[in-house]
C-alpha cells in the first residue's frame, strides 16, 4: 500500500453495516432498504466534504508541533498495522465486510462491526473501524482506513484520538429516509432535486414527518479518513 496522508473523505455511508459509526445506528436503520441504502450512499459519495444542514464538522484548529507529532506516529502505526490487508481477502478473514459491493463506487468501505464497538470506548490507531479499498480489474486496492467516535464524544476526546489541528472529524446530520413501506420513494426528486438522503432537500424532523418519512438527525458517529495520496 503506499504511504498515506489524512483527508477528509465522506465516508460510503449509509453503512448498513458501519461504523462507530454502525455502533452508534439507531436499531430501526437496521432493516433500511437496500435502495434508500444506495441513494444516500451516492449521495454523500458525490457530497462535498463541508459543514452543511447534512454534515457537522469539528471547528478548524491550528496545529501545534505536537499535532503533527502525534498525527505522523499514528499514520505510522496504522500503516504497519493494515499493511497485510493489501489482500482484501485477509481483511474479510479478519471481519471486514464491504459495504454494497456491486454498487459503482469509487472508494469501497470494508467495515469490522467489532472494530466499530470497539471503538466507542477505546481508540487504538492500529484498528480502524473501516478498511478504504477502490476496485481493481482482479479485486480490490488498499488505500486508506477509517476511524470513528462516538456521537457523544466531545471535542477533547476527538483530539486525542486523532488531533483537530491535523483534520476535521465529520458526522452526518438531518437524514430522511423515506418509511419502509414507501422504499419506492427512495429516488424521488424535486425540483431536480434528491428529496431523501444526505443530499435531500429535506433538513428537519417537521420536513420528514409531511412525507411520513424517518428522520435521523445524526445517522451515525464521529469519522476521519486517512487515505493514500
Amino acid at each position: 500500500m503506499r504511504r498515506m496522508k489524512v483527508v477528509v473523505a465522506v465516508c460510503a455511508c449509509v453503512l448498513l453495516p458501519l461504523s462507530g459509526a454502525r455502533a452508534q445506528m439507531p436499531d430501526s436503520m437496521s432493516a433500511q432498504s437496500m435502495a434508500a441504502a444506495r441513494v444516500a450512499h451516492e449521495s454523500m459519495e458525490q457530497a462535498m466534504p463541508m459543514a452543511s444542514a447534512h454534515m457537522r464538522m469539528t471547528p478548524s484548529r491550528v496545529a501545534t508541533a505536537a499535532d503533527s507529532s502525534r498525527a505522523a506516529q499514528e499514520v505510522k502505526v496504522l500503516h504497519a498495522a493494515i499493511a497485510k490487508y493489501g489482500d482484501y481477502r485477509v481483511a474479510e478473514a479478519d471481519g471486514y465486510r464491504p459495504f454494497l459491493p456491486n454498487v459503482p463506487q469509487k472508494v469501497y468501505h470494508f467495515t469490522s462491526r467489532t472494530r466499530a464497538l470497539l471503538a466507542t470506548v477505546h481508540f487504538d490507531p492500529a484498528r480502524p473501524t473501516s478498511l478504504l479499498y477502490r476496485k481493481t480489474a482482479s479485486g480490490y486496492e488498499l488505500v486508506g482506513a477509517m476511524y470513528t467516535a462516538p456521537r457523544s464524544a466531545s471535542l477533547e476526546e476527538l483530539d486525542r484520538r486523532f488531533p483537530l489541528g491535523i483534520e476535521q472529524w465529520h458526522e452526518h446530520t438531518n437524514i430522511c429516509i423515506p418509511a419502509r413501506a414507501q422504499r419506492d420513494r427512495a429516488f424521488q426528486q424535486r425540483d431536480g432535486k434528491p428529496l431523501f438522503g444526505p443530499r435531500g432537500s429535506i433538513t428537519t424532523a417537521q420536513e420528514c414527518a409531511a412525507e411520513d418519512g424517518r428522520f435521523f438527525p445524526v445517522i451515525f458517529g464521529w469519522m476521519v479518513h486517512v487515505q493514500a495520496p
